[in-house]
């Protein structure tokens, strides 16, 4: 009788179980990117758009997910729509549009994405992206492969709820701009605009009262469905009323509380 071992040769070899894959560290050893340099760790961005409460070793991880960073000129694309969807965006500098553009060519500014800010989550329900973004100056952005950011999140379960944050602000996001172009006049409308700038910037330990719009005031129409020339009475009417001050693109809050009563 043949043994065991020789009886199992003689079908098909079985294939081995394959192993779970897990994150992990980049080899020290490797070439470094040109374009990184970038950590997460000593980042001024990182309060913006990471979690807080990340031990050393998941702030070493999160640091080796970073694949590149990639520097997007004013008027250039980051991605299109219908580009195949691999990662998402964290924004280091600079300010960014995405777009989307309907059959007949007319263009609908969607968002506006400042430092700190996410780019790129349009593209995981489809695995395409489904608008442009656009450099409204010269911007530098943090590349994240999203099969590793998986990869990552199914380990450290501080990244994974981060994750979840972003997707959830994204719709709550689309909500309140629904809320906006269908209950609100148009000086609601530029008020409320100029309000949410104004937090953001807070939220990055710049002026809230003091600013400059990197958009210009027809894309902030297109963002908050009006035409340009209404846009341009609201910010007039505002001036007038004395609750801010705007020369151009540099905008100065005068009353905080009479532009939020409006």
């Amino acid at each position: 009788m043949f043994p065991a071992s020789v009886d199992t040769a003689i079908g098909p070899p079985r294939e081995a179980p394959a192993p779970r894959r897990t994150f992990q560290i980049a080899d020290a050893s490797r070439p470094v990117n040109p374009h990184r340099g970038v950590r997460c760790s000593t980042c001024s961005m990182q309060r913006i758009c990471m979690p807080g409460g990340l031990s050393p070793d998941e702030y070493e991880r999160l640091d080796a997910l970073i694949g590149s960073t990639r520097t997007v000129r004013r008027g250039e694309t980051l991605y299109r729509c219908g580009d195949a969807f691999q990662s998402i965006y964290a924004v280091r500098s600079g300010c960014f549009k995405t777009v989307l553009t309907h059959r007949d060519g007319n263009e609908q500014v969607t968002g506006f994405h400042l430092a700190g800010d996410t780019l790129g989550l349009d593209g995981v329900s489809t695995d395409h992206h489904g608008c442009d973004a656009i450099a409204l100056e010269d911007s530098v952005v943090c590349v994240i492969p999203f099969d590793l950011l998986e990869l990552l999140c199914r380990e450290v379960k501080t990244i994974q709820h981060h994750v979840h944050r972003l997707m959830s602000s994204e719709i709550v996001r689309e909500s309140n701009l629904m809320m906006l172009l269908g209950t609100m006049s148009a000086e609601q409308r530029v008020a409320a605009f100029l309000l949410n700038i104004s937090t953001r910037m807070k939220a990055r330990g710049y002026s809230p009262a003091q600013f400059v719009l990197r958009m210009t005031r027809e894309e902030i129409g297109s963002y908050l469905g009006l035409k340009l020339e209404t846009v341009s009475r609201m910010f007039s009417k505002l001036q007038k009323a004395g609750v801010v001050d705007a020369h151009g693109k540099e905008i100065r809050i005068l009353d905080h509380a009479e532009l939020e009563s409006v």
